[in-house]
């Protein structure tokens, strides 16, 4: 009965985006970590290029940790009033270990006996994807393997269409691509139950891997202040240049 209430109070995807708004200052209210958590399993399911997930999440609730998060957050009212900081933070160094996992789950799935032979195809097809595309376009040292990479890829596209983001910090931008819209799938999961977000880009991202204690790998995509927007939480009404100047129809 009760999870029942919950769903019809919960916003349509429309509603949910429309009702979200980067709020700044929050009411000292305590909000559900298990509401929170569950938005996060929603962020795990967003588009990610090639399947690698290159994302992970910490969800914040311990006092202490949240103190020297804000103090890495300059202190800014958005984290220094949230109830809860949830951090996404990308992990393009998982690369190799994402890359079997997919492979893993691939071997499971066709791990059966008389597969149709567009199913071998496609399984082998996977696999060598994995095996051998991946690796090449993410495999790199020192900046070196990439920069040959680009230049071979560019000539080639002389030619033919080829995938031109070859560099170390082409790949990079394509992990913080994939956690961003895992961000975002949060920040509209949030919203959908009532609870408010912002993003926060504004950090000492060296702090707060520190903090976390997370390896030198990994990257801060942004500190998330999550809780319930107080009245003077949202900074003035929403502006958004007029849709007619950034929409074209091809």
């Amino acid at each position: 009965m009760l999870l029942n209430l919950i769903l019809k109070m919960e916003k349509t995807v429309s509603e949910a985006i429309a009702y979200r708004r980067s709020t700044r200052v929050y009411k000292d209210e305590a909000i559900d970590t298990k509401k929170v958590k569950q938005c996060l399993v929603n962020a795990s399911l967003a588009p990610t290029s090639s399947n690698l997930q290159l994302w992970e999440f910490y969800h914040v609730t311990d006092k202490t940790k949240l103190k020297q998060l804000t103090a890495a957050c300059f202190n800014q009212s958005a984290a220094k009033t949230a109830q809860q900081l949830v951090v996404v933070v990308a992990r393009k160094d998982l690369w190799r270990k994402r890359a079997a996992a997919n492979i893993a789950f691939l071997n499971k799935v066709y791990d059966k006996e008389g597969l149709s032979e567009r199913d071998l195809k496609r399984k082998a097809m996977a696999t060598k994807y994995y095996k051998k595309l991946i690796p090449t376009v993410y495999a790199d040292f020192l900046g070196i393997f990439g920069q040959i990479k680009y230049f071979t890829f560019q000539i080639i596209g002389l030619f033919r269409p080829i995938y031109r983001q070859a560099r170390r910090s082409d790949m990079r931008i394509v992990a913080h691509k994939s956690a961003g819209l895992a961000a975002q799938n949060f920040m509209v999961s949030m919203a959908a139950i009532g609870y408010d977000t912002c993003p926060m880009e504004g950090s000492d991202t060296l702090r707060v891997k520190q903090i976390l204690d997370l390896p030198r790998g990994s990257e801060i995509n942004m500190v998330i202040g999550c809780g319930i927007r107080d009245d003077k939480g949202i900074y003035g009404p929403r502006f958004r240049i007029p849709f007619e100047d950034i929409y074209y129809e091809v």
